[in-house]
């Protein structure tokens, strides 16, 4: 009889885990087509923190769950706006961010790729949204207090990040390629005499 009972549920988790893996691999290939689409991406995750928001105000609740996704989010970004190896920490015979015009180039690399950070937010949105229809979740707070914490851990964070960025002199922001102009008019001019 127990043998039975081992089989059946056997036979019964292969199409569960069959229809998991499936699902897994269709997720997959949408994340990746959706890598190369950055403004398509984050307008998408605009959306859902205006929907977020939107509950949690006609709902009038679920500030712990907000105060905690605050609290998440920030630590995403300080991840996105550091580089992958922190000047402070290395050894001053190691490689280190350029200081003087001299020094060879190296390009800023995050500790939070752009994608990760996108899917990072995405998804903590999406948990807190869930978490939204569970009156377990909705602790009775006054909001204003959590609210002031969070902003002056903000603006505390963003000084200490800054400052770290002033001192060792990166810039986690570009806006593309950088592109040089060449000599456009020797081009032309060595045609016309030819």
């Amino acid at each position: 009889m127990e043998g039975n009972l081992g089989d059946d549920a056997a036979v019964a988790s292969v199409p569960l885990a069959k229809w998991k893996s499936d699902f897994s691999r269709a997720f997959q290939y949408y994340l990746d087509r959706s890598t190369p689409h950055t403004i398509g991406r984050w307008l998408g995750t605009a959306a859902v923190v205006v929907i977020y928001f939107l509950r949690v105000y006609f709902v009038q609740g679920f500030y712990i769950v907000s105060y905690g996704l605050g609290i998440y989010l920030l630590n995403l970004l300080i991840g996105f706006l550091s580089p992958m190896v922190d000047p402070e920490l290395e050894v001053s015979d190691g490689p280190s961010l350029p200081t003087r015009g001299s020094d060879e180039f190296k390009p800023f690399i995050r500790r939070l790729p752009e994608f990760k950070f996108w899917y990072s937010i995405t998804k903590a949105l999406c948990v807190a949204f869930f978490m939204t229809f569970f009156s377990v979740f909705d602790v009775p707070v006054f909001w204003p207090i959590l609210l002031c914490y969070w902003i002056i851990l903000f603006v505390l964070t963003m000084k200490r990040q800054i400052v770290h960025m002033i001192k060792y002199k990166y810039v986690p922001f570009n806006k593309g390629k950088q592109r040089y102009g060449g000599k456009k008019g020797s081009a032309s001019t060595s045609i016309s005499k030819d």
